[in-house]
């Protein structure tokens, strides 16, 4: 023996602020968790009480969600311009977007019990699938508004699309693009 000790390994360090093993897993299951909740919750929820049987209900419900939805994007987003470190817009704004769809499917669900105001809208999957649909600009034209409620919602859910949801996701691309640029900066500074 020749007194040498063997080399110490060489692991890498956890970078200060990064989390490893479960510490990293667990937030993002608790968000798909809140995901997983959000679209059990629309198809539990007593939506059959909603729409023509309270139609005041219905519209201030509408509209207090949507408005919710919309104030926590706009957070997001200025969470993102103002570069806060300690935000999580992609996973939160992924949230509110699945959120916001699942709003608008409700209120098209209960719209649809209304005689009149859908043709092809029966059941909470058929209009999960029209908000979607929508959403996308697709319109395959086998589901269509045909009441004047059905159509202002329809409208109303292109421009919440157009405004908030198209900000919001250029949010996160900017965030995105940011991470990917600073992280080869930080392996220089090393």
């Amino acid at each position: 023996m020749t007194g040498r000790r063997p080399a110490p390994r060489c692991e890498p360090r956890p970078r200060a602020g990064r989390r490893t093993g479960w510490d990293a897993v667990r937030p993002w299951l608790v968000r798909a968790g809140i995901a997983v909740a959000v679209v059990v919750a629309y198809f539990l929820l007593p939506l059959d009480h909603l729409g023509p049987q309270r139609p005041v209900l219905s519209w201030v419900l509408f509209a207090l969600l949507l408005t919710v939805v919309a104030v926590l994007l706009l957070r997001q987003i200025r969470h993102v311009l103002l570069d806060r470190p300690d935000s999580r817009p992609g996973v939160v704004i992924s949230l509110l977007i699945v959120l916001s769809v699942h709003v608008f499917s409700a209120t098209y669900y209960a719209l649809a019990k209304q005689p009149g105001e859908f043709s092809g809208l029966h059941t909470r999957l058929d209009a999960l699938y029209f908000t979607v649909v929508t959403l996308a600009t697709v319109g395959y034209g086998d589901i269509t508004p045909r009441g004047q409620a059905a159509r202002l919602v329809t409208v109303l859910q292109i421009a919440y699309s157009f405004v908030f949801l198209t900000a919001a996701a250029t949010a996160l691309t900017t965030r995105l693009r940011d991470m990917v640029v600073r992280r080869p900066e930080r392996g220089r500074s090393r």
